[in-house]
């Protein structure tokens, strides 16, 4: 997909695929009557990686490198992961807030031109849950990135055997290749 027509999306499904030794995700356009589309793009990540990182390809050939995200450090501990496109320039950045993220995860995203933006889960009780009660970690959770108040886009986890995820994207200048790399990383990073 081009740049233009990818910055055109207001809105994306993103799906887990299972897999044993990788997290893989397809992001997929949303078709006119609200299913899943065509494919934009396809990320894969390595399990048990010393330094976290992942490649997001325009399709699951990975022939084509669309962008990525790669953490500074390798202590995971409110690492900061810069986004990349395929040429290797900086896109944006993102870090969780390991102090907000106690009760309710917080993350901060930084585009150039922009204000910060910064994502935490909608509702408190569920991320409770979530985080004291094991077996209900499951439950799924929705997540809204605001800058100076006003929205910029939202994840929501839907319910499902597979993780399965709607991004809806309310703000006209955010780069969408950051906003695919937030929504993976909230699948792939959450937990830790």
């Amino acid at each position: 997909m081009q740049p233009d027509s990818l910055q055109a999306q207001q809105q994306f499904h993103i799906r887990q695929r299972l897999r044993m030794m990788v997290n893989q995700y397809e992001v997929h356009s949303v078709a006119p009557d609200g299913s899943e589309g065509g494919m934009l793009a396809f990320a894969q990540q390595k399990r048990l990686a010393f330094k976290e990182q992942v490649t997001i390809y325009t399709d699951d050939s990975k022939q084509q490198p669309l962008l990525g995200f790669k953490a500074r450090q390798r202590l995971d501990i409110g690492a900061t992961y810069d986004v990349t496109d395929h040429a290797g320039d900086p896109i944006g950045q993102f870090r969780k807030d390991f102090a907000q993220s106690l009760l309710r995860s917080t993350w901060h995203v930084e585009q150039a031109g922009l204000p910060q933006i910064t994502g935490q889960e909608r509702s408190l009780p569920v991320a409770l849950l979530r985080r004291f009660v094991d077996s209900l970690s499951w439950l799924p959770y929705h997540f809204d990135f605001v800058a100076d108040g006003q929205p910029v886009f939202s994840v929501i986890k839907q319910w499902g055997l597979r993780d399965r995820y709607v991004v809806q994207v309310q703000h006209p200048q955010v780069d969408r290749r950051l906003v695919i790399a937030m929504a993976i990383a909230l699948d792939a990073l959450q937990a830790r």
